[in-house]
């Protein structure tokens, strides 16, 4: 239906031009008299074009969103278009840092994370300021949802949607082992995990070989060991990663590898596959963003609950959060039409903020309708949202890039067993303290 109203929308767009484009046949001049000159033809409107690149490929939940969201806008203003370039979220990650670097050959809008991921971008003075054009848009996009896009307090992004860590689980297998609900302990999730092993079905799936993928089960296992404020003052260099909290998440983490808690396929896996596989009922938990709310609601066949993954220290609430405002689009400071640009920006923004909680993609940046009938995942997500006691941005967004790199080696480290806990935070508080 959606992509049958985008066409819609474009082709209005289109006949809407040709008509203004054409003008009624010239009446006849009396005979006695010489015809009339006809007059010379007004020049064509000459078509402006806007760049966006987004990693809005055709397997993100915010693909169509995108489509229809442009669409929309192009038919708002005859003339102009908007160019869509997708990639790849790590390989988009590689190609947006590379043309910041250099300055060549920049989009006009383009996708990005907030803190450390956009604010790179912002140092390097590749990005427009758009405090003056967010006047207009206040009353329906909170200053609150705005603090990762800001830099000594302005505004460089507009943020479209939020997203949490969400552990995704089958409850048609977790029943089959005797579990009617996510387990509410870490020691109840262990025994969860061991019952599972036992009657030959994988607990987790995750894509091995995509570092952010296992970013997403090591980070709540550390938030819920030390809490929100030390995770944050760890990433902005204010406390030691040497600590025992982190110490005992790395133990957990490695201690559930080492039960074979995670598919044995794991690293030759993409985060896609991972994904289908526990949509085909091939694995009992998923952990990752909440905007796969969309993709598993409306594909998985049996009962689906999302939940959050219990604390490893009782001091720490349960609803301590990975996550945030954070899916933002940005105009770049060499656009030769920043105006138009940034009315794309927050114009795309405020439908795709709308079109993806409907269609349950994720969580809304922007006012949102109350009313909205939307699936048991999202409602999932925004109870979650609503409890947070804390909500720290992914760690590969909050850090810088070259930080990010670090950090997610590290990671991987852990994953592959190459460093001990111990090795793990002495090495972070080294390269990263």
């Amino acid at each position: 239906m959606k992509k049958i109203l985008a066409l819609a929308l474009a082709l209005v767009m289109v006949l809407g031009m040709a008509a203004c484009g054409q003008s009624a046949a010239p009446a006849a001049a009396p005979a006695a008299e010489p015809a009339a000159a006809e007059p010379a033809a007004e020049p064509a409107a000459e078509e402006t074009v806007l760049t966006l690149w987004s990693i809005a490929t055709e397997s993100d939940s915010s693909h169509q969103a995108f489509i229809d969201a442009i669409a929309a806008f192009e038919a708002a203003h005859p003339g102009v278009k908007i160019e869509h370039v997708t990639t790849e979220n790590e390989a988009y990650k590689t190609k947006i840092k590379a043309a910041m670097s250099s300055g060549e050959g920049l989009p006009d809008i383009f996708f990005t994370w907030g803190m450390g991921f956009l604010g790179e971008f912002v140092n390097a003075g590749r990005v427009y300021c758009v405090d003056k054009e967010y006047e207009a848009y206040k009353s329906e996009l909170p200053e609150a949802m705005t603090v990762n896009v800001r830099y000594d307090n302005k505004m460089y992004g507009v943020p479209y949607t939020m997203s949490l860590i969400t552990l995704y689980a089958n409850m048609d297998m977790l029943a089959e082992v005797g579990y009617t609900d996510i387990p509410a302990t870490y020691e109840d999730m262990m025994a969860c995990c061991d019952a599972l092993v036992a009657a030959g079905k994988i607990p987790f799936g995750v894509a091995g070989k995509e570092k952010w993928c296992l970013s997403e089960y090591l980070e709540p296992l550390v938030i819920k060991s030390v809490g929100g404020q030390k995770l944050r003052d760890m990433y902005n260099g204010e406390a030691s990663w040497n600590d025992p909290d982190v110490v005992a998440a790395i133990d957990a983490f490695q201690s559930m590898i080492n039960k074979g808690y995670f598919d044995p396929s794991a690293n030759a896996l993409s985060n896609d596959e991972v994904k289908n596989n526990f949509i085909a009922g091939k694995t009992a938990f998923y952990q990752n963003g909440s905007w796969n709310n969309k993709d598993i609601g409306e594909q998985a066949q049996f009962a689906v609950k999302a939940g959050t993954f219990p604390v490893l220290n009782d001091a720490i609430p349960l609803y301590s959060m990975i996550g945030g405002p954070n899916n933002t689009l940005a105009v770049t400071e060499s656009c030769k039409n920043k105006e138009l640009a940034t009315e794309a920006a927050f114009e795309l923004a405020k439908f795709m903020s709308d079109a993806d909680y409907k269609s349950g993609a994720n969580l809304p940046c922007w006012a949102a309708d109350p009313n909205a009938d939307v699936n048991e995942l999202i409602q999932a997500a925004a109870d979650m949202a609503s409890k947070a006691a804390d909500m720290v941005l992914f760690g590969d967004n909050f850090l810088t890039a070259d930080a990010a790199n670090t950090y997610l080696d590290y990671i991987e480290m852990a994953w592959s067993g190459d460093v001990t806990p111990t090795e793990y935070v002495e090495g972070l508080d080294a390269d990263l303290g």
